[in-house]
């Protein structure tokens, strides 16, 4: 099985693909978490570049080929292969990000997007994608708290108020693959609701 978890920026993604993860494990389960981009040594590069290079100016049609680029890679070199062996992958991010950070709320036509993604992970698709849903202000305040953001979270309120826009739009129109959840509560409570839906479909 293959589970994502997606959201915005200071949406506590990490932390509950951690607090997954060690779930799944207690239960039995075989897990193999990954990122995206990186998990790879060409991905990690290309999540340096894309995260970390804040004087390069890199258009938005530039960062989707980057993505999917890395995602490629990430798909071919870790995920099936895992499922393949029937382990549970649990991804930080996958491709509903990218549709909404560089189409959504960047400006590149889905149609571009969905053509080199379907060549770039055919039906290497989620079966349950997770979108932790964070207000902007909250998510301000904790991003706040790094001791350097990255590259995205340098974009500016309006681009993230888009952001999380179009996690919301996406994740509406995949009802049978996606479920959002208030990212708000504490981790603890966070985690519990992820285990929920979680329990509910893993065999």
């Amino acid at each position: 099985m293959f589970i994502t978890l997606d959201g915005g920026d200071g949406c506590g993604k990490s932390t509950q693909i951690r607090r997954l993860a060690e779930k799944l494990q207690s239960h039995g389960h075989e897990v193999v978490c990954c990122r995206d981009p990186g998990s790879t040594p060409l991905g990690d590069a290309v999540r340096d570049i894309l995260l970390n290079r804040q004087e390069l100016h890199i258009a938005d049609i530039t960062e989707v080929f980057l993505f999917t680029a890395a995602r490629a890679q990430l798909v071919q070199e870790v995920i099936r292969p895992a499922l393949k062996s029937g382990k549970i992958v649990l991804s930080d991010r996958f491709l509903i990000s990218t549709f909404v950070y560089q189409c959504y709320a960047g400006g590149v036509s889905e149609e571009v997007l969905k053509s080199i993604a379907a060549a770039a992970v055919g039906e290497t698709l989620p079966d349950l994608g997770i979108v932790l849903d964070i207000p902007y202000e909250a998510a301000i305040q904790r991003i706040g708290h790094r001791a350097v953001p990255d590259r995205m979270e340098c974009k500016g309120e309006e681009y993230h108020r888009l952001v999380r826009e179009g996690f919301l739009k996406y994740a509406a129109a995949e009802p049978e693959r996606y479920t959002v959840i208030d990212a708000t509560p504490s981790p603890s409570e966070v985690a519990e609701a992820i285990w929920k839906i979680v329990a509910a479909v893993i065999p």
